[in-house]
C-alpha cells in the first residue's frame, strides 16, 4: 500500500485547508485510515482516524474544527481543516493499517499556520 498526501501550505490563523491522501497497491487491505502531525520538537500524534465504515475520532483539540472523510471509491481520505490556529503548525501524515496488523505511512506534508 503506498500512500500519497497533498494540500499542505500557509495559511493565516483562522483560515482553511484541505489535506487529501490516496491509496495505491494492495488497496483492499485497508481497514482505518487517518491522519497524524508532528510539530517541531514533539512528538507524532494522532489527529483524526476514520474507519472502513465511517465512524470518526478526533484528538480534542481539533474537534469541532476538523473534519475526516472518506471516499472508498476513490481509496482516499480527506481533513477539512478549519478555524485554523498557529498551533496546528505541523507537518501531517497519511496513515492507515490492514486488516492483517500491518501500519502504512505516506510522506508528510507541511501545515504552516502564521500571520
Amino acid at each position: 500500500v503506498q500512500l500519497q498526501a497533498s494540500g499542505g501550505g500557509l495559511v493565516q490563523p483562522g483560515g482553511s485547508l484541505r489535506l487529501s491522501c490516496a491509496a495505491s497497491g494492495s488497496i483492499f487491505r485497508i481497514r482505518n485510515m487517518g491522519w497524524y502531525r508532528q510539530a517541531p520538537g514533539k512528538q507524532r500524534d494522532s489527529v483524526a482516524v476514520i474507519t472502513r465504515g465511517g465512524t470518526t475520532t478526533y484528538v480534542d483539540s481539533v474537534k469541532g474544527r476538523f473534519t475526516i472523510s472518506r471516499d472508498n471509491a476513490k481509496n482516499t481520505v480527506y481533513l477539512q481543516m478549519n478555524s485554523l490556529k498557529p498551533e496546528d503548525t505541523a507537518v501531517y501524515y497519511c496513515y492507515a493499517d490492514s486488516y492483517a496488523g500491518m501500519d502504512y505511512w505516506g510522506k508528510g506534508t507541511l501545515v504552516t499556520v502564521s500571520s
